[in-house]
């Protein structure tokens, strides 16, 4: 029977904690074969509080972990030293999941698997323009291009979120880099890929992730994201794919365009025109397929994907010139 490790690193997360939890608790597997390792990162609301709740209920052993560090890549690496499992998973706390989703993850590692996962669904939106937020995550022109963000057949791919590893994956591989703020997981897959481990998608595993519901939080977050990409760079350049530069070189070549605008106007349209094309139709795309806000979701988009690409681009750059990522202390 394989016992599963299952990591939550939570940092002022009472909002939506409580509901991840709650699909823990209704898991189909044996609680038996689960152990939960629950992370507060010094939260100043009630994260703490929840965790502790759901100990003194869960019909299996919980335990109760701080990363007063409060990096993502420090608290996973505190839980993966208390992990006794022989599979390891890790949600986000603003995550959901079937009541089937650990057990089909385990159907999918018994078929000789190290590494498997599966589809990471937008949450449905409350509201119109959590339709046109949820756009900006899922879109394959805006950040959505990852294989485990677009479904299709069983496969394997360059990387998964939410997947279930083996532990001799961890054990062999090592921990989290701790100078990585928010690419911790494009370093570890790279590192894991290396070792010769690849990952699995399985197209009937589903989760769901809630997007950032507010356009500050949206930029924030991809600026962060782009930065973190520049920062990488000088440590594990190899563990990016291609897409995660196009938003630098657009930047690049937007700028070099614009430099060249007075000796030569039609580098500049063509760039443009052929941008706006692809604008506009990923735009349309994505307003068919909102679940709610279609009208919306189709004027606004062809605004904010510029906004978000400069903005990420721009993001990328910064961290490439501010040199190499130190330890967090």
């Amino acid at each position: 029977m394989t016992k599963i490790s299952f990591i939550v690193v939570a940092y002022n997360a009472a909002q939506s904690l409580d509901a991840l939890l709650g699909d823990l608790l209704a898991q189909t597997v044996d609680p038996r074969q689960l152990e939960a390792l629950l992370v507060d990162s010094a939260s100043t609301d009630d994260t703490a509080q929840i965790m502790r709740c759901f100990a003194e209920r869960a019909p299996f052993e919980v335990k109760l972990l701080e990363n007063p560090k409060r990096w993502l890549a420090c608290g996973i690496n505190v839980a993966l030293r208390a992990a006794t499992g022989d599979a390891i998973i890790r949600l986000d706390a603003h995550a959901r999941m079937p009541k089937d989703f650990l057990q089909k993850n385990l159907d999918a590692l018994a078929r000789g698997k190290d590494i498997v996962g599966g589809s990471v669904i937008g949450a449905d939106p409350d509201n119109a323009w959590e339709a046109v937020t949820r756009a900006l995550d899922t879109s394959r022109f805006c950040g959505g291009a990852a294989p485990f963000r677009n479904g299709g057949e069983a496969r394997y791919v360059d990387t998964l979120a939410y997947a279930l590893y083996r532990r001799e994956v961890y054990d062999r591989v090592g921990f989290y880099d701790e100078r990585l703020r928010r690419t911790e997981d494009n370093d570890m897959h790279y590192r894991m890929r290396k070792a010769g481990y690849r990952f699995y998608f399985s197209p009937d595993i589903v989760s769901w992730h809630a997007a950032r519901k507010t356009l500050r939080g949206q930029l924030s977050q991809k600026w962060g994201n782009g930065y973190w990409i520049g920062r990488t760079m000088r440590i594990q350049p190899r563990c990016f794919a291609p897409r995660h530069l196009v938003p630098a070189l657009f930047v690049l070549a937007l700028i070099a365009l614009l430099l060249l605008l007075p000796l030569c106007r039609w580098p500049l349209l063509t760039m443009l025109t052929l941008y706006g094309a692809l604008d506009l139709f990923f735009a349309a795309k994505s307003a068919l397929e909102a679940p709610r806000g279609k009208l919306l979701t189709f004027i606004c988009l062809p605004f904010l994907f510029p906004v978000v690409h400069i903005v990420y681009g721009a993001g990328t750059l910064c961290g490439l010139l501010a040199g190499k990522a130190q330890p967090h202390a």
